[in-house]
């Protein structure tokens, strides 16, 4: 899967919230200052070529919607960061996180019982 730029992630963002839109729903939802709309439409354009987003036509427009699900692309960008940061260590990430962070015993707590639960 490839990696998406800063501006490309923000769009998918908006994409996964809203399901199904248009180039004008999309750039409702983004924060300001809002980019124009060649911009965004351009962009979902680069999405479709890399195969993160499809569209049905309606009427004279397009209607756009993810074909890649969040959590997929969050896993891939997870792994990456680990193997690129933490030398494939996800005890490390953790570490770096409590150590960096002051993670308090709750969240360790609550994070052991996820863990748990998993096993």
């Amino acid at each position: 899967m490839k990696q998406l730029t800063k501006a490309e992630e923000e769009i998918m963002q908006t994409l996964w919230q809203l399901k199904k839109a248009n180039v004008k729903s999309v750039i409702e939802i983004l924060p300001e200052p809002k980019p124009a709309y060649n911009t965004v439409s351009t962009i979902i354009r680069i999405l479709e070529s890399k195969g993160f987003v499809d569209y049905e036509k309606q009427g004279k427009g397009h209607i756009y919607f993810p074909v890649v699900a969040k959590e997929s692309y969050s896993n891939q960008s997870i792994n990456k960061l680990v193997d690129n940061y933490f030398q494939g260590s996800f005890k490390s990430m953790v570490s770096f996180f409590v150590e960096k962070n002051n993670v308090d015993a709750k969240d360790i707590e609550v994070l052991l019982e996820e863990i748990n639960k998993k096993q």
